[in-house]
């Protein structure tokens, strides 16, 4: 096997990974709200946390990756998140969940950036766009988690139990598989952190609108489906099951649509596509019509992270670990506070105005595609 065979199956491990253990824990939020008897402005609130814990540790991963490599970094990293999630089921009170949900979120965020950098390194060596390819396997580890959540609830399977039984052999795989051997780009030019400018602002912007649908399919889609359609609690899991699929599946043919139709038609019409999802699942009577429209938004969203870290990979004026950096934190910026947004609307309003928000931003995605070329 050679070294970019090698490490083109550690990054698709580490992409799967990190899906599936976010998912894990998206699919299982009902289970936590029933448990700490929490609202919607406190599950906002907790939300929120894993939204700070991320947005803390892009700066400093976009620099470390830079410093001493995306491949050593990610390694390091794999444990530390496999830990902050077993610590979220074992949490006995809103206190310390806050605190373990904190440190998911920055487990979450900082492999994000540091498997997207190692993954830019892996694309280029190829020399051939498969970037497409390690986001549908982070789609396919997402929706693999979020059935293991309706599994687990189907037979009354406790949180702690549930994420035992599925983090810890998970994590042991990748971590095996991620000793690939790699040597990756080393930086110390240019400052610790730089938001984005220019163009590479705008690819932050259309990162933002994608990731906040993304977010909201995570956090909310179980609840949704079960206060809008009435359906049960292990039904209503399927809900962002499907929408990761429906991502799976148009991530995998992504390269060769990118490919054919170029970057910017691609974002267009990908916005639109979610924009109509969106609308499908807001005045969707049951749970048939609801799981069409997550199927849109999955096939809607799918190219437009692999679009935004690819172009920001190669910047011109910022090294690639830490021009990830900066857009992902306006990027993950959406998925991680939209959530708790979109929670505060639902109990000024309802659920529906929380959700109508995404679509606003699926529309944004049509307008600034043009920063992607």
């Amino acid at each position: 096997m050679s070294e970019v065979s090698a490490a083109r199956r550690a990054v698709i491990a580490v992409f799967a990974l990190n899906g599936a253990l976010f998912a894990i824990w998206a699919a299982r939020i009902p289970a936590f709200v029933e448990r700490f008897a929490l609202g919607p402005d406190a599950l906002g609130l907790l939300l929120l946390c894993i939204a700070g814990g991320a947005i803390v540790s892009f700066p400093l991963t976009g620099r470390l990756a830079d410093r001493i490599g995306a491949a050593r970094l990610t390694r390091l990293l794999l444990p530390l998140y496999a830990i902050a999630v077993i610590l979220v089921a074992l949490a006995p009170n809103v206190a310390l969940l806050a605190v373990a949900l904190a440190l998911l979120g920055a487990g979450y965020g900082a492999l994000d950036v540091a498997m997207n950098a190692w993954g830019a390194e892996v694309e280029q060596a190829a020399g051939r766009p498969i970037m497409s390819f390690f986001h549908a396997m982070y789609s396919l580890g997402a929706g693999l988690g979020a059935a293991t959540g309706w599994a687990a609830v189907a037979v009354d399977l406790p949180p702690a139990i549930h994420f035992a039984l599925v983090v810890l052999p998970a994590s042991a795989l990748t971590m095996w598989l991620a000793r690939a051997p790699w040597t990756s780009r080393t930086s110390d030019d240019g400052p610790a952190f730089a938001l984005p400018r220019g163009a590479l602002a705008l690819v932050g912007i259309v990162a933002f609108a994608s990731s906040m649908g993304e977010g909201a399919m995570a956090d909310w889609s179980a609840l949704f489906l079960v206060a809008a359609t009435g359906t049960t609690e292990a039904q209503a899991a399927l809900g962002y099951a499907v929408f990761s699929a429906a991502m799976v599946a148009m991530r995998l043919a992504g390269d060769r649509v990118v490919a054919r139709t170029g970057p910017v038609l691609a974002a267009r019409m990908a916005g639109l596509v979610a924009a109509l999802g969106v609308a499908l699942v807001v005045a969707a009577p049951s749970l048939g019509p609801a799981l069409a429209g997550f199927a849109l938004l999955g096939l809607g969203y799918a190219v437009i992270f692999p679009l935004a870290f690819s172009r920001a990979a190669r910047d011109p004026d910022l090294p690639a670990g830490r021009a990830i950096a900066a857009v992902a934190t306006l990027g993950y910026g959406g998925m991680l506070l939209g959530p708790p947004l979109i929670g505060w609307v639902a109990s000024a309003t309802s659920l529906q105005a929380g959700f109508a928000l995404v679509g606003v931003l699926a529309l944004l995605i049509t307008a600034l595609a043009g920063s992607l070329r």
